[in-house]
């Protein structure tokens, strides 16, 4: 029995041995990530041994990806004797260079704020950088730490044309420079009407669009506040897209032309109201005629509220034919 138990427990050793022996035997890899120009077979391979460290291929750029067919890979590592590579269900290895990416609005913001700091142009937030290229995102090195800085720029005022030298982190310890040329405009914003809008409409915020708009080409009084304009009134026509001016708007009117209107009289001890047609339009707080209809005369008063026009005055009226002792 007793030698019975060792052949069972020798057997289990050889199987467990030969199984870690499998699973130490090269394996092709379906996909590789590579940090640096040059693949090696061990980025390739697994369990490579002494040759890991070899270089076979040149590896993709920065932040890209290629593919080596897997007869490319046994053909190139056949010369370094690698025994017994298992290339199991694999037919490519795709192979991916690991990088760091510099979005492109970042280099945008450096280039605004050097601009914003060098040449009194406003918050670079308000800044509209166009480069003459189109500008994507750049890749570098992953161990590359900081961001874009702005080493030189010169930028003409009466143009808006730009030139800059960017200093790019491209590895843990190297810096590569980047010239770019351009535009850049200083903006801000303006609300504009989304649609057409009729005189006295009152004005909505799904009337309205916040656009940015160069600052040179606006002059003054422009409104860039959508709350200074919700719910006021057209004071005349407006186009779709006119950047919109204090002297555009006005109060809603709550008097309307040829409307009936309560006509009130205040003076020292004396209210009287009457009926009266108002002579034209008026928001609250506007003077405007109305047509007093029992005397048939027009008379000025402020709009107090809707269809009611006070008229007030600080001289009692003296009542001359009042009976005696009255």
């Amino acid at each position: 029995m007793i030698r019975n138990l060792a052949l069972a427990a020798l057997t289990l050793i050889t199987l467990v041995g030969a199984a870690a022996a499998a699973d130490e035997r090269p394996r092709l890899k379906a996909q590789a990530i590579v940090t640096g120009s040059i693949v090696r077979i061990g980025d390739l391979v697994e369990h490579a041994g002494i040759i890991a460290k070899v270089p076979i291929f040149r590896a993709p750029d920065l932040g890209e990806s290629g593919t080596v067919p897997a007869e490319a890979v046994v053909e190139a590592v056949r010369r370094y004797e690698l025994i017994g590579l298992d290339t199991g269900d694999v037919s490519e290895v795709t192979v991916t260079r690991a990088s760091r990416a510099i979005p492109a609005d970042v280099v945008e913001q450096s280039v605004a704020r050097a601009l914003s700091a060098q040449y009194a142009l406003g918050p670079a937030k308000d800044i509209v950088v166009k480069f003459d290229r189109e500008l994507r995102t750049i890749q570098v090195d992953p161990g590359a730490t900081g961001d874009p800085r702005v080493a030189f720029v010169n930028y003409d005022p009466r143009s808006g044309r730009f030139n800059v030298t960017l200093d790019l982190p491209t590895g843990a310890a190297t810096h590569g420079n980047l010239r770019l040329a351009g535009s850049a405009t200083a903006t801000t914003e303006v609300v504009t009407p989304a649609r057409p809008i009729e005189r006295g409409e009152v004005l909505k915020q799904s009337d309205l669009l916040i656009e940015r708009r160069p600052r040179g080409e606006l002059g003054g009084n422009s409104i860039g506040d959508l709350e200074r304009v919700l719910g006021m009134a057209a004071r005349v026509p407006l186009r779709s897209g006119q950047v919109l001016r204090a002297a555009d708007l006005m109060k809603p009117e709550i008097v309307q032309h040829n409307a009936t209107v309560t006509l009130i009289y205040e003076m020292p001890g004396i209210r009287l109201t009457v009926r009266g047609k108002a002579a034209e339009g008026g928001a609250e707080g506007d003077v405007i005629g109305v047509l007093n209809e029992q005397s048939k005369r027009v008379v000025q008063g402020v709009v107090v509220g809707p269809g009611r026009v006070l008229v007030r005055s600080e001289t009692p009226q003296v009542a001359a034919n009042l009976p005696p002792g009255q």
